[in-house]
């Protein structure tokens, strides 16, 4: 197999990690999915303030976290092409730069729609980080046990991104202002698009590769369209025109996107890969597991916040709870890849979600104490600690090196787009079911005319969020108990949701991947494979 090395000025003082991986890379790119996973969860810790100071209507609050998700989702492809052929340092060092101007943008909006800009910016930087930093590191060893220590590393910076996000948005929220937190994010991406261009080597796997456009515009679209009706349905309504057209938009270009990578020369992403039962079920378990660990994630952040209006820094205890254990569990986790069929790996971690789920719907909208919260979120944490680093390694393992940075992307736009439904899917849910039993119960309740008026205006126009947010000695604000009981109900409809997800996720993992597949994913770990073409 013929190798390329490109190695950029200022790249050489770092030496090679085991496997042959320069330990330059490896930071830059841990940096780099740390800072990406920072941007992409922190705003989630700060839903109450945003509630408070910009107050938004409808499915807007939901749009500040889908508007970074979006580019993430619909660009990775595209930046795990362009990192194959002009090489990924450049994109490591340019997404870092796009974060940059993201999070200041973010930081200075006067309003909802410029905060929307903001993190549409910083999650287009994003998109190039992810998978750029994941095909690099991947390509740097030189054996499938090396790639596996390595991925389960970037795995851990990935969840400390998670880890380190709460605690900043507690902390700059609790103390200051939402803003900060973007301020602090904008100056980590400095550090990280400077450690980039210093530390980093670049690789590049130009063979057979080349931009699809065909591809790229036809699932752009499709999946923006898929994204718009499920987050606007609940706010537009499931039947109106906008929503039923973005439906059948979605329907018919990612139909369209199917055909054009079939017949392209250089498909952005080759379908003959899901003939691989075990690469086939880590996609499907990395949409729909990351659907249900991103939506638990996200019903916690509005329990905390919106509802029960709890502080930021209160409410980054949940999200520790949720990503310390990749960290910790890190050297358990690279001894079980490379010992324990990923198959048990998985279907154990994704058991662990769906158990903590389960307990989560059960807990009362009235409990504030954050110990009732330790063992269901603590739950859904490890499991997710397991299963994130499982389906990496599964993926990537089982397609040759050279497609290794196709992988790295369609992994990460599969694991992304799960997390981009997570918050949409499970908000739509949640409020729909909250809306119709506040409403049901305002009109049965004893409450004055006056103020059943006043309260069904404020909801007409905010929903249950809005309702719960009232002054107590406002008109509205006797209904305040109701928005709260029904609002509990709705999200804990979410809770159950997501441990459904979770749950047929791990009967897919331990079933789909006995025999062959199960070979498939563990073949890589026991073979020492030629030096990788980089």
């Amino acid at each position: 197999m013929s190798t390329e090395t490109r190695t950029q000025p200022g790249s050489t003082a770092a030496g090679p990690s085991s496997g042959g991986l320069p330990v330059g890379t490896l930071v830059a790119g841990c940096f780099a999915v740390c800072l990406a996973q920072i941007a992409l969860a922190m705003p989630a810790t700060l839903n109450g303030l945003f509630q408070e100071d910009l107050h938004p209507v409808g499915s807007q609050l939901t749009w500040i976290s889908d508007a970074f998700l979006l580019p993430v989702s619909v660009l990775e492809l595209t930046f795990g092409v362009l990192g194959d052929l002009f090489g990924r340092k450049r994109l490591l060092v340019g997404g870092g730069g796009l974060l940059v101007a993201g999070e200041a943008l973010a930081a200075a909006s006067t309003g909802i729609h410029m905060l929307w800009v903001g993190q549409a910016i910083a999650g287009l930087g994003a998109a190039a980080l992810f998978p750029t930093s994941l095909a690099m590191i991947a390509a740097g060893t030189h054996s499938a046990k090396d790639r596996a220590r390595t991925i389960t590393i970037w795995a851990a910076a990935l969840s400390s991104g998670g880890f380190v996000a709460p605690v900043l948005g507690g902390i700059t929220g609790n103390y200051g202002s939402w803003r900060w937190a973007f301020v602090v994010v904008t100056g980590l991406a400095l550090i990280s698009t400077v450690l980039s261009q210093l530390l980093a080597h670049n690789s590049s796997a130009p063979q057979g590769r080349s931009l699809d456009l065909a591809g790229q515009i036809t699932i752009g679209i499709g999946m923006f369209a898929l994204l718009y009706a499920v987050i606007q349905g609940p706010a537009d309504g499931w039947t109106a025109t906008p929503v039923v057209i973005a439906y059948l938009v979605a329907a018919v270009f990612v139909g369209l996107f199917v055909v054009a990578e079939l017949r392209a020369d250089s498909p952005l992403l080759r379908l003959d890969l899901f003939k691989n039962r075990a690469f086939a079920v880590a996609s499907f378990v990395a949409v729909v597991g990351m659907f249900s660990y991103l939506g638990t994630a996200y019903a916690t952040s509005i329990r905390l916040g919106p509802i029960q209006h709890q502080s930021p820094l209160r409410g980054s205890f949940a999200f520790i709870l949720l990503n310390a254990w990749t960290l910790l569990l890190m050297p358990v986790i690279s001894r079980l890849l490379e010992k324990v069929s990923p198959r048990w790996v998985l279907g154990a971690g994704l058991a662990l979600m769906a158990t903590g789920d389960f307990i989560a719907a059960t807990l009362s909208v009235h409990d504030r104490a954050l110990t009732s919260l330790i063992l269901p979120i603590g739950l859904v944490g490890i499991g997710f600690a397991l299963t994130v680093s499982s389906i990496t390694a599964t993926a990537v393992n089982t397609v040759e090196v050279h497609y290794a940075g196709m992988a790295s992307a369609s992994t990460s736009l599969l694991r992304d787009f799960g997390f981009t439904l997570g918050p949409a899917v499970i908000g739509a849910i949640a409020l729909s079911r909250a809306a119709d039993e506040f409403t049901s119960k305002l009109a049965a309740s004893p409450l004055s005319a006056e103020v059943k008026a006043a309260a069904g205006q404020v909801a007409a126009q905010g929903g249950p969020l809005a309702s719960n947010s009232v002054p107590p000695s406002s008109p509205p604000g006797g209904a305040v108990p109701l928005a709260l009981e029904a609002l509990g109900n709705g999200y804990a409809i979410g809770y159950v949701v997501c441990g459904i997800a979770a749950l047929a996720c791990c009967l897919l993992s331990v079933v789909a991947l006995r025999g062959k597949g199960d070979q498939d994913a563990t073949v890589g770990i026991a073979k020492e494979e030629e030096p990788a073409a980089v």
